[in-house]
C-alpha cells in the first residue's frame, strides 16, 4: 500500500511542479493538442466503421434471427471500440512524446535540476533519440496488443468478462503508460527497454499507483492534454526514487567533504549571499 500511495504521490507532485512552472505547461499543451486531433479523427472513424467490421468478421451469423443477430454483433462492435480505445490510451502517450520529444526531454532535465541533483544527458543526436524512442514504443505496443487480444477474448466470459477483465485492462494500461512516461528520464540515463521493464516490475505497486489513475484521467480527452507535462515531471521524480538517486544524494549531503563540512549537495536552495554576523568582540581595555 505504501508503494501504491507513493506512485500516486509522484503523479500529484509532477502536476504541482508544472503548475508552479507555468511556461512548461504552456509549451507542453501543443504536442498533446496535435495528438488529440489525430486520435479523435481515428476514433470517430472507428466508431462509424466498427459495425461493418464486425459484420465482415462474422458471416456465420448472417442467418441468425432477431434479436440474437443484433445483440451479438452489437456486443462485438462495443468490444472492438473498447479495444481501439484501449490501444489509443496506450499509444497516445508514445505519439505525444514523439511529437514533443525535445520539449519533454528538456522538461525532465529541469525537474532533475530543480531537486538539487544532476541532470543526466544521453549525448545522442535528436534523430538518434527519436529512432530509439520510436523503436522502443513499437516493442511496447506489440506487448500491449498481445494483452489486448487476450483480454478481448476473455471479455466473452460471462460476469468475469464484464468485471474482472476491465480491471485487469486498466492495470495493464497503467503499467505500460508509466513505462512510456518514465522512458523520457530513463533514456537520458541510457537505460535500455529490457532493464526498464525489469525495474518497473520490481515496484509494480508504485507503477500502478502512478499509471492507473492517469489512465482513468486520460479517458477524458482534454484532461489527457493538460496532464501530459505534469505526468512527465512526475515520472522523472519516480525514476529518481526507483534508481535510489535521492538516497545517494542524501548520503552525499550527510557525508560531507570532511569533518564538520557539508556535502556538495547540501542545502541546494540556500541563499549563496547569506552571511553570518560576526560575534561581538570583548573590549580588552574595559575595566
Amino acid at each position: 500500500m505504501r508503494d501504491l500511495a507513493g506512485g500516486f504521490g509522484h503523479l500529484l507532485a509532477g502536476q504541482r511542479w508544472v503548475f508552479r512552472n507555468g511556461r512548461w505547461l504552456g509549451f507542453g499543451l501543443l504536442p498533446g493538442l496535435l495528438a488529440l486531433v489525430l486520435y479523435t479523427g481515428a476514433l470517430i472513424g472507428l466508431g462509424y466503421g466498427a459495425d461493418d467490421l464486425t459484420a465482415w468478421a462474422t458471416p456465420f451469423a448472417d442467418g441468425w434471427g432477431s434479436p440474437w443477430l443484433g445483440l451479438f454483433r452489437g456486443f462485438l462492435t462495443a468490444l472492438v471500440f473498447c479495444l481501439g480505445l484501449f490501444v489509443a490510451v496506450i499509444t497516445f502517450t508514445a505519439v505525444t512524446l514523439l511529437i514533443g520529444q525535445p520539449f519533454y526531454e528538456s522538461l525532465s532535465e529541469q525537474v532533475d535540476r530543480s531537486v538539487g541533483g544532476d541532470a543526466p544527458e544521453s549525448g545522442l543526436p535528436l534523430a538518434k533519440e527519436l529512432w530509439i524512442s520510436a523503436r522502443d514504443s513499437l516493442k511496447v505496443l506489440g506487448r500491449v496488443l498481445l494483452y489486448g487480444i487476450l483480454l478481448f477474448a476473455l471479455g466473452f466470459i460471462p460476469v468475469v468478462g464484464q468485471t474482472v477483465v476491465p480491471a485487469i485492462g486498466f492495470c495493464v494500461s497503467g503499467f505500460f503508460l508509466t513505462e512510456e512516461l518514465t522512458a523520457v528520464a530513463l533514456q537520458r540515463r541510457e537505460v535500455e527497454l529490457k532493464e526498464r521493464l525489469v525495474m518497473l516490475r520490481g515496484r509494480r505497486a508504485m507503477v500502478l499507483g502512478f499509471g492507473v489513475p492517469l489512465v482513468l484521467a486520460f479517458l477524458v480527452p482534454l484532461v489527457a492534454v493538460f496532464l501530459m507535462p505534469g505526468a512527465v515531471a512526475g515520472a522523472t521524480l519516480m525514476v529518481r526514487e526507483l534508481r535510489g538517486e535521492d538516497e545517494e544524494r542524501a548520503a552525499a549531503d550527510g557525508a560531507g567533504d570532511g569533518a564538520g563540512e557539508p556535502g556538495p549537495y547540501a542545502r541546494p536552495y540556500a541563499d549563496p549571499h547569506q552571511h553570518r554576523h560576526p560575534a561581538p568582540q570583548q573590549n580588552p581595555y574595559a575595566q
